[in-house]
């Protein structure tokens, strides 16, 4: 689907329904201005006839005098008043807007995110928003007072000068003529330089991500060059819609000043036969170029529309997955008392339609067990712990929750039942201390030391320059590979009401002791929860109460792991070639 297509200018319409109100207010503003011009130019013309022909004093003309001067603050507290109606509206709309693209992007979830560079995404909601802001706070008012100015000043032009009034109509229309013929051309300029900085925001997001890997391996001068080439593609096609831009807006003022002068000429010549009174003559003129302002400041902001008919394209994908972030919470529960039992029914998943993730995938986790999912790497282990965080929905058969559906259960309620340790877990900027109570807010000390020494993070601390309040840089910065995943044990173990926990490679990064630590708190765990638990390792398994091996995105064996390695199967030649 290409951008500036019929599709993104119909999304832009649906989102601009809120404005139709503020709009017409804005209209009824730009209304009575435009009569204030009106009148303005009767006065004036009125003044003039007087004083330069008729020789009247202008003392006697004090009157007219006063009800200019009251009209020109009147006409600008009015212009105020359209554009600050119609732009605290689109402020409105485009927070809404902005909102909901945001709750579309949360509810792609982690995988739906993993298929969009970083780069990318921030440029759509930062860049793309403005884009779509600045149509909705601009380019729409500037259209319906396109729309109502022109006619309603020939309302008055015409009973002054038919002639004069018959060539404003006829001439009007060149100017959105002339804007359809250079449509295409400014649709396709934006269009590239759009995607332009699309290209450009991610590689500058990728270089900032690894920069520090870029310069260890002395890539970082290859890399700022690539930055440097994005960015001079970026200004030339910058300098592209510009040039269009100045192009269309030449065009649009010789066609509105050619026509000014036509009635301009014609007035001219109608005085000297006398088939025109002067009055009506000065009248006409001082309207003329008002007549055309509108048509011409439109013209000057149609880049404002190719831009966002380019961004809308790209933003609409995100707004169609807000609805369904933003539906009302369903109203099944799940069980939160005991550890529930859990149960894999033919579960189908496809990664954006490449070869299946999961297939047929039919197997139990027993409650207050550890269940240990095993296999080779893309064998399908981390993309059914997605399936049970709700973060990915099977295309196929169903999970159960004690009988439940996991797809009918409340999914924020549900997630406050589960703790989560990632293989590579998340640090945000901040001391130790802010990175525990991300999982429990309210959890005071006791409870953070609790945590602390049964995770094995107590003995960090004490290495640590500041203890619980040592700063840590985003990512982690400042901690191991095995600290950190100590760090995310101990906020599993903050989450005292979750009822399961999911295992990402726990002891990925630990050593022997510490893998042994960490398998003796996820034994102590499960007395009370239901555990699965995926691994790499066979050895982290062994404690195991249960193992399902996978295999191509199926199940290929289950049981216990004992029972398993006598088998002589798959499981027992994974176990021996890791022995070996």
């Amino acid at each position: 689907m290409r951008r500036g297509d019929p599709s993104a200018g119909e999304w832009l319409r649906r989102q601009a329904r809120p404005l139709r109100a503020p709009l017409a207010r804005s209209g009824l503003l730009t209304a009575l201005q435009a009569l204030a011009l009106v009148a303005q130019a009767w006065l004036l013309s009125a003044i003039l006839t007087a004083a330069l022909f008729a020789h009247a004093p202008l003392a006697r003309l004090w009157p007219q005098w006063l009800a200019l001067l009251v009209l020109a603050p009147l006409r600008l507290l009015l212009g105020v008043g359209a554009r600050r109606t119609a732009f605290r509206a689109a402020q409105r709309l485009g927070a809404s807007l902005r909102a909901r693209v945001l709750r579309g992007a949360q509810a792609l979830g982690p995988y739906g995110l993993r298929a969009q560079a970083s780069g990318d995404l921030i440029t759509r909601l930062v860049d793309g928003i403005d884009a779509v802001l600045a149509y909705f706070a601009r380019y729409l008012p500037q259209a319906a007072s396109a729309a109502l100015i022109p006619p309603l000043l020939a309302m008055f032009v015409f009973p002054a000068d038919w002639l004069s009034g018959l060539i404003l109509l006829l001439t009007a229309p060149l100017i959105p003529l002339f804007m359809m013929l250079v449509g295409k051309a400014a649709a396709q300029a934006s269009e590239r330089r759009y995607g332009q900085l699309r290209r450009l925001g991610a590689a500058f997001i990728e270089a900032l991500g690894g920069l520090v890997t870029l310069r260890q391996i002395g890539a970082a001068g290859d890399f700022a060059e690539r930055l440097d080439a994005e960015g001079e593609a970026y200004r030339v096609l910058t300098m592209q819609v510009l040039r269009v831009a100045f192009l269309s807006a030449l065009v649009l003022e010789f066609f509105a000043t050619v026509s000014i002068a036509v009635v301009a000429v014609l007035i001219g010549f109608r005085l000297l036969w006398g088939e025109l009174t002067l009055r009506a003559g000065l009248f006409v003129l001082l309207l003329a170029p008002e007549f055309y302002l509108p048509l011409r400041a439109l013209g000057g902001l149609r880049h404002t529309r190719m831009d966002a008919l380019a961004a809308a394209q790209e933003l609409q994908g995100l707004d169609a997955v807000a609805p369904e972030a933003a539906a009302a919470p369903r109203a099944v529960h799940a069980p939160h008392e005991a550890a529930p039992q859990i149960r894999f029914e033919r579960v189908g998943y496809e990664h954006g339609g490449r070869a299946a993730a999961l297939s047929e995938c039919s197997f139990a986790v027993p409650a207050r067990a550890v269940t240990a999912l095993v296999g080779a790497s893309g064998a399908g282990k981390s993309t059914l712990l997605s399936v049970l965080l709700g973060f990915a929905a099977p295309y196929t058969g169903h999970v159960w929750i004690d009988g439940l559906e996991l797809s009918e259960l409340d999914v924020a309620q549900w997630r406050a039942l589960v703790a989560w340790v990632p293989q590579q877990a998340h640090v945000f900027e901040g001391s130790v201390r802010d990175n525990l109570l991300l999982a429990a807010p309210g959890a005071d000390a006791g409870a953070l030391r609790r945590a602390a020494e049964r995770s094995g993070l107590a003995a960090v601390l004490e290495r640590l320059p500041h203890g619980w309040q040592t700063p840590l840089g985003e990512r982690g910065l400042g901690l191991s590979g095995g600290e950190l995943q100590r760090l995310a044990l101990a906020r599993a173990l903050l989450r005292e009401q979750a009822r399961v926990w999911l295992l990402d490679e726990p002891t990925a990064h630990l050593d022997s002791a510490g893998a042994q630590a960490v398998g003796a708190v996820i034994r102590a765990a499960a007395e009370t929860r239901t555990v699965v638990l995926v691994a790499h390792r066979l050895s982290a398994v062994r404690a195991a109460d249960r193992v399902v091996v996978l295999g191509g995105g199926r199940v290929i064996e289950q049981g216990p792991p004992l029972e398993l390695a006598r088998a002589r199967g798959v499981y027992a030649e994974l176990l021996q070639a890791e022995q070996s």
